[in-house]
Parts: C-alpha cells; structure tokens; sequence
C-alpha cells in the first residue's frame, strides 16, 4: 500500500487518478480549495472503492500563506509521502492576479507545487521509491520575468504556457537536487474531457481516461522507476523533448532565482 496525495483533486483526472488508486487500496489524499467539495468527494470515493483509508486537506493555491500552511499540516500528519501528483492548475479565472499581485496561473500552477513540494522534502524523503508526477502541458511557452513578478498581465492562455514551462524546468531542476525520488513531467493530453477544457474551449479531443491512464502508469509502473528527469508527451504517446528553455542553464537559473524570491 502506497501513500499517495493529489493536488487539485476534487475533479477531472485528479480526481478519477484518485478513483483509480483508492480502488487498489492505496491510502489518497485529495486536495482541494473547497472543504465542502473536498468532503463530498472523500465520501464518494470511499462508497466507490470501499477504501477508508481516504483523507483530504483544503488549501487555495493562490494563496502561498495557505500553500505554506498545508506542508505544515502534511508534515504534522503525513509520516511518509511515496507519490506526490502535482495536478493542480487553473486557466480561466474571474480575476486575473492574486491577492499578492501575482499572476494566478502562474501562481497556481508553478509557484504553489513548487512551494509544496519545497516544503515537504522530508516527507517525500521518507517515502518508498518515491514518485512525483508534475502535470505540464502541450502548451509551454518562454517565461517572461514581468509574468511571474506580476508586472505584466497577458492572456489566460500565454499566462497558462508559461506556468506550464515553468513547472517543467523546475522539474528537471528539481531531478539534479534530490537525485533519489523520481521526477517526471507530462503533458498528459491535450483537451481532455475534464471540466477546465469544457470552460477554457467548450470542447474536447480525448476521454480524461486518457490522462488517467498516463498519470497512473508514470506514478505506478515499474517500467517508468528510472525515468527521472525527462518528459513525457502523452499526445505522442512518448517521452519527448520539453520545451528548449528547459534545457537551457542561464534560462533555467534566472526562473529558480525569481521564484525563490516570490516565495
């Protein structure tokens, strides 16, 4: 039995990835920002997997102060982490900047699993073979400074490319730090049937299944235990190539710098 927690959970293929484990009898931890969501999803994937063993934390990940109080709460909880699924990522919003000034893609989708994993390095240090699955995005564009310090506002889309590029090369960063848990980035399909496509563009290419499928077997499977550090193109249905920024050492330094003064 693993243990396993999913960022952003409470639906589309976080939640159906958390189905899946909790029918195997791992013990999951959903997250969520809603604690009504969170709990209603926690109850129903108890009824469908008959699995107790289902817990949840509630957390805003635009808000960095609530993202730093739950790696507090998962490290006062959690002994042991042996899968981290940082699913978590927003792309249409009512507002555009958080209560910071910072972009809220941006912050959502790299600087929160960032500040979470950063967190909770213990824990993830005590787990089994580690795993973690960072969700990219067939979308990745060059980070621009103004985008992740909040100076300059873009398109939900452009803003969403660049927090996508930047959890990949933080991933990769992230291999050459902690050599011994397996990291790996994917894009996990492009629109797939899940809610935040629905809303973004009002259609669909693929079942979320797809994307299921990809995050179980990368988390999972034994096949994929010595694929740290590279990326995953689910459609291509491959390991593929990044973006070349990930790639580049003086790009690379100057994202790791930023964000660590951002949080």
């Amino acid at each position: 039995m693993k243990t396993i927690l999913i960022t952003g959970s409470t639906d589309g293929i976080g939640k159906l990835t958390a189905l899946k484990l909790a029918k195997e009898g791992h013990k999951v931890y959903v997250h969520g920002r809603s604690k009504a969501k969170v709990d209603s999803v926690i109850a129903e994937i108890k009824n469908a997997s008959n699995n107790e063993n289902i817990k949840g934390f509630i957390a805003d990940f635009s808000d960095l102060n609530a993202v730093k109080q739950l790696a507090e709460q998962i490290k006062n909880n959690i002994s042991s982490i042996d899968i981290l699924i940082n699913n978590a990522a927003i792309l249409k919003t009512p507002s555009v900047k958080t209560k910071e000034g910072l972009d809220l893609r941006m912050t959502v989708n790299y600087l929160a699993p960032y500040l979470l994993t950063e967190s909770i390095i213990s824990v993830l240090k005590k787990g089994s073979a580690t795993r973690i699955v960072n969700l990219s995005s067939a979308a990745q564009s060059s980070v621009k400074k103004g985008i992740l310090t909040g100076d300059v506002s873009i398109s939900a889309n452009e803003a969403y490319a660049q927090s996508k590029l930047a959890l990949t090369i933080w991933s990769f960063y992230f291999v050459k730090q902690h050599p011994n848990i397996t990291t790996i980035a994917v894009n996990p399909g492009s629109l797939l049937n899940t809610k935040m496509a629905k809303e973004a563009y009002g259609q669909h290419w693929s079942p979320a299944e797809k994307g299921v499928d990809i995050l179980y077997d990368l988390a999972m499977s034994e096949a994929n235990k010595n694929e740290s550090g590279k990326y995953f193109d689910n459609d291509k249905g491959s390991f593929s190539n990044a973006h070349p920024d990930a790639y580049d050492e003086a790009k690379i330094q100057t994202l790791l710098e930023i964000t660590s003064s951002l949080v």
